[in-house]
């Protein structure tokens, strides 16, 4: 990557664990970290690291999330349509919203949102409390939006024909 490239992307970490591995002279601490990269223009991605320090574990995970970028379409400051992401038992209800209602959303759902450069979205969590796999929903939810542009061009139509 070019140097220039780094500094555009907004790194969020969404959690940061302490795990313990309990060997024979006693517990051996490491730390986990959970961190949300984005351009706030439509691309974001997520990473897990883990390492024995945390500054290791936070360079690790961003380092996971640029490489696994995704691109979110935007419809002015929404997104396109409603979705319910899913992944394992934890599911994520993501609607548009009105210009000006701003991020209706809790912790990892908030960060990925603010991130990816959503200004307007309802969202509810449902199912499990799990912060990684709340997250996994969110993804699963953003890479099944539909963009409008796309499908008309599949249909072979042209936009103004399908928004009416």
């Amino acid at each position: 990557m070019e140097k220039g490239r780094d500094n555009e992307y907004v790194e969020k970490l969404i959690k940061l664990n302490r795990v313990a591995k309990v060997v024979k002279g006693g517990r051996r601490f490491s730390f986990s970290a959970l961190v949300v990269v984005g351009d706030k223009n439509g691309k974001v991605g997520y990473g897990f690291g883990k390492a024995n320090d945390v500054s290791e574990a936070i360079r690790k995970s961003v380092e996971k999330a640029k490489k696994n970028m995704i691109t979110v379409p935007l419809k002015n400051s929404t997104i396109p349509h409603a979705y319910q992401g899913q992944f394992k038992s934890a599911k994520v209800l993501l609607k548009p919203a009105a210009p000006g209602t701003g991020i209706i959303a809790g912790g990892p759902v908030r960060a990925v949102m603010e991130v990816s450069g959503i200004k307007d979205v309802l969202s509810k969590s449902l199912g499990s409390k799990n912060t990684m796999n709340i997250t996994k929903a969110v993804f699963d939810g953003l890479e099944s939006m539909m963009d409008a542009q796309v499908i008309a061009k599949n249909r072979g139509k042209a936009l103004s024909d399908m928004w009416g």
